[in-house]
């Protein structure tokens, strides 16, 4: 089968130094893949190939890259032959699998699964993080696996970064509410087939979360059930701790997995060192990446996050305690992934000032 290439228009096929960059997504059948996919098209990353990669099960299956329909080719060595940028949206076995054949082809590797943190040279990134502390890393010549930051750890950093310029902060705590999505199809397949046989009467599948969500909210999976909620929580605060500093304040985090299928939800409380004034705190908050919508509009949920690229936002006084603030943000979790790994792959386009298209 030949291999599918994208056309684009002469304005998203060109960097400024009017460079084209060839690109391969494994994993492209995931949701986070097909995220990433269309990511790359609505930013207008100066790909002129993209490779859609995946398992047996995806093969010969069409996605749409833009205006354009590929097909999902298998994972083979010679598919990353002057591969310039891949992303790996598979789950992180097939990372740790195949990684190395892109990495030796002369691949930028931009992993979405976190399978590879703990490699040599590996680094968790954030660019919206980053840009906040006025710390965005400089181009490495020879760059290590870039691990995109968990879309939490992105929320919790940006905003604990943001009220902490406003007031000292004493304490943080925060309530995370996991979606289904964040386990791909299956886990969406799972809460949906569970919903339909809990209103049936029927056995409920327990495959993916090896106990009931639907309906449920629980903050223990069954025991045969891979990542468990405790390791995913560790990974938030790991990630955490990697793109705020070491001198920021660790948040103290409970990760429940909530009945819905799209969006992470955060209650987080703050105490603050002096009374808060509501109205100044969500002005510090609101700005690039955050959106605090008006009385008129819709309250954020997981609901109204969904397909949006900002965390959304609200500020409310806790009633007992003079200096305590919460804040309610939820956030599309597959689109920050997404968004966050392609400008990882932006920032790292100054170490290939020549793609290798020829």
């Amino acid at each position: 089968m030949s291999e599918p290439v994208k056309s684009m228009s002469s304005s998203h096929a060109t960097t400024a130094r009017g460079n084209l960059y060839r690109a391969a997504i494994v994993g492209a059948a995931s949701l986070k893949g097909k995220e990433v996919a269309e990511m790359l098209n609505e930013r207008g990353f100066p790909a002129v190939d993209v490779r859609l990669l995946d398992d047996d099960e995806s093969l010969g299956q069409l996605e749409a890259m833009g205006d354009e329909i590929s097909f999902i080719q298998s994972v083979r060595a010679e598919q990353f032959d002057r591969v310039d940028f891949t992303f790996f949206a598979s789950d992180a076995e097939c990372t740790r699998k195949n990684w190395k054949r892109a990495r030796d082809a002369g691949s930028a590797i931009i992993d979405l699964s976190g399978a590879l943190e703990d490699e040599a040279g590996a680094s968790v990134r954030s660019l919206w993080v980053e840009r906040e502390r006025g710390q965005v890393a400089p181009p490495d010549l020879q760059p290590g696996p870039c691990v995109t930051a968990h879309p939490v750890s992105v929320m919790l950093a940006l905003l604990l970064s943001r009220a902490g310029k406003a007031s000292a902060i004493r304490r943080a705590v925060a309530a995370v509410f996991e979606p289904a999505s964040e386990h791909g199809q299956r886990g969406m397949d799972e809460l949906h087939q569970q919903t339909v046989n809990l209103l049936s009467f029927q056995p409920l599948p327990k495959d993916v979360f090896d106990t009931q969500v639907a309906f449920n909210m629980v903050a223990r999976y069954g025991p045969k059930s891979q990542p468990s909620l405790d390791s995913v929580e560790a990974r938030i605060l790991r990630h955490y701790r990697k793109i705020a500093g070491e001198d920021a304040l660790p948040p103290s985090l409970l990760l429940l997995q909530a009945p819905i299928f799209h969006g992470h939800a955060l209650a987080v409380f703050l105490e603050m060192e002096n009374a808060v004034n509501v109205p100044a705190l969500s002005q510090a908050l609101a700005g690039d990446h955050v959106s605090v919508p008006g009385a008129d509009e819709d309250s954020p949920s997981n609901v109204t996050a969904a397909g949006q690229a900002d965390i959304l936002l609200s500020v409310k006084s806790d009633p007992v305690q003079p200096n305590g603030v919460w804040l309610w943000a939820t956030a599309d979790n597959l689109r920050i992934a997404a968004l966050t790994a392609v400008e990882c792959a932006e920032s790292m386009t100054a170490t290939r000032p020549t793609g290798k298209i020829q």
